[in-house]
């Protein structure tokens, strides 16, 4: 199953599935929406229990799309958990995921532009797989893990390196800009998709390609991170976890290759969809 939504920025969203053949069904007469109360209430057993074939066809055409749910509670991240991005960035293996936060504010559409602070020096891309939480979870083992999730999503964690690496205190302070977070389109059931530790992603900057990778290159896989964090923060429904990134960011080029004004990104994930974002002036959002 996959749940994608449509509509404007600070408006009414239309929560749709998309079916076999790629069209988009509107389930809002079942649920108002995409987000952590309905997946709290059991939104993927209540679609699945509907006639999807008598409710009406959505024409996308034109339509925004936004974040395939609504504003999550937590977005949480895990660093350098990619065996060959950790080799890039001439840093050891983590012994245990190294977890960060991203703003509320960061989160915004698979579309949506990047945006630029003239106070930016470092704007880095980063193809993400990110986990979206089904249910609320605290101290639970690896194999309940996976029970836990409702699906996954394809994510761009953009950052400023510069703010994060070279100014002093926390990651968070580069990763927390407004639309540091592209999310989409498609959450992804665990049940749809034939195997999460072996997906393909990509990322290009300006039709030139930067990331190549692999799930199957994580140090941390899906369940491990869940059950981890759940050691130390409850987990909450629609919980959006970010689960780091393949090699090919611009912080590991030789030269270094930062992100501008007019700069396009363009980056997916096998069946998870893709996004294309354009670097755009904070003053012209």
């Amino acid at each position: 199953m996959q749940f994608i939504r449509f509509g404007d920025r600070y408006g009414k969203k239309t929560p749709c599935v998309v079916d076999a053949d790629g069209k988009y069904i509107d389930i809002s007469s079942i649920v108002e929406d995409v987000n952590p109360e309905t997946i709290e209430a059991g939104l993927k057993d209540k679609v699945a229990a509907a006639d999807l074939s008598a409710l009406p066809k959505f024409d996308a055409a034109g339509k925004r799309l936004a974040p395939p749910s609504a504003q999550p509670r937590n977005i949480w991240c895990v660093g350098l958990n990619f065996s060959d991005h950790a080799a890039e960035a001439g840093l050891p293996i983590p012994e245990e995921p190294i977890l960060f936060n991203k703003s509320s504010a960061t989160y915004c559409g698979p579309n949506d532009p990047i945006l630029f602070s003239p106070k930016m020096t470092k704007l880095d891309w980063e193809v993400e797989l990110g986990i979206v939480v089904g249910k609320k979870t605290l101290n639970i083992t690896k194999e309940e893990a996976l029970d836990h999730v409702l699906g996954l999503v394809l994510v761009n964690d953009v950052s400023e390196r510069a703010w994060q690496m070279e100014r002093s205190g926390q990651w968070v302070k580069g990763k927390s800009f407004p639309n540091f977070c592209p999310t989409g389109p498609v959450i992804r059931t665990l049940d749809d998709i034939e195997d999460h530790n072996n997906l393909n992603m990509w990322l290009d900057v300006n039709g030139k390609r930067c990331q190549t990778g692999n799930t199957d290159k994580m140090i941390f896989d899906v369940a491990t991170i869940v059950s981890y964090m759940s050691e130390f923060c409850q987990l909450e429904p629609g919980d959006l976890i970010c689960t780091g990134t393949p090699p090919g960011v611009g912080a590991g080029m030789n030269p270094q290759q930062w992100l501008n004004v007019g700069d396009k990104v363009e980056l997916g994930i096998d069946g998870l969809g893709t996004q294309k974002q354009t670097v755009i002036n904070l003053g012209d959002a």
